[in-house]
C-alpha cells in the first residue's frame, strides 16, 4: 500500500508566535518545522547550528522558558508563545556574557561548530547554579554531557566554564 510522503496537515503552514531573545516574532511555519529550522530559516537566527538532526551533538541547544532544549527535535508550534533564547541572545548590553569572553580568552572555541549549543548549555548550568558554589570540572563535564565537540579534548570548554562561573560569582557579590 502506498503512503502518502507527508499528510495534508503537516504540510499546512501557520503563524507561529515566540518570544525570541527578549523580542516578540512570528512567522509562517509548517507544522512539522522543528525549532531549528523555525529560527534558523524563517527568522534568519543562524547561530544554533544544524548537527546531526538526531538529537546526538547538541549543536542546535537553545532555551525555552529557560531549559535546555535540542532545537533539531523540537517542533516550533509546540512553543507557541513561549520564551526562546538564542546565542544571538547571549550577549549583554555592554558588551559579552562572560561565558562568551572566556571562550574567546581561552580560546576554547575550535571550529565553532559546536560552540553556540555549548554557550547555551553552559549559560544554563551557570544561571540554575548557586552563587559561590563551587564548579569543578566533573560538575561541567557533566552539564556539558548532551554537547559533542568534535575537535577538542574539552580542556579549554570547561576552564571557559570555569572562569566564566568565577567572574559571574564576583559579579553578584560585588
Amino acid at each position: 500500500m502506498n503512503r502518502p510522503i507527508a499528510s495534508q496537515d503537516t504540510l499546512r503552514e501557520r503563524a507561529i508566535h515566540l518570544v525570541v531573545n527578549g523580542e516578540r516574532r512570528a512567522a509562517l511555519g509548517a507544522t512539522s518545522t522543528t525549532l531549528l529550522e523555525f529560527l534558523r530559516y524563517q527568522l534568519g537566527l543562524t547561530g544554533s547550528k544544524q548537527g546531526c538532526d538526531k538529537g546526538d551533538c547538541g549543536a542546535c541547544t537553545v532555551l525555552v522558558e529557560g531549559e535546555p532544549v535540542l532545537a533539531c527535535l523540537t517542533l516550533a508550534s509546540r512553543c507557541e508563545g513561549k520564551a526562546v533564547d538564542t546565542v544571538e541572545g547571549l550577549k549583554r548590553p555592554g558588551g559579552l556574557h562572560p561565558l562568551q569572553r572566556a571562550f574567546i580568552d581561552l580560546n576554547a572555541a575550535q571550529c565553532g561548530f559546536c560552540t553556540p549549543g555549548m554557550l547555551m548549555t553552559a549559560a544554563h548550568f551557570l544561571a540554575e547554579r548557586e552563587v559561590g558554589s563551587p564548579v569543578s570540572r566533573d560538575t561541567v563535564a557533566h552539564a556539558l554531557s548532551g554537547n559533542l565537540c568534535r575537535c577538542t579534548g574539552y580542556v579549554k570548554i570547561l576552564d571557559a566554564i570555569i572562569r566564566a562561573a568565577e567572574e559571574l560569582d564576583a559579579e553578584a557579590t560585588a
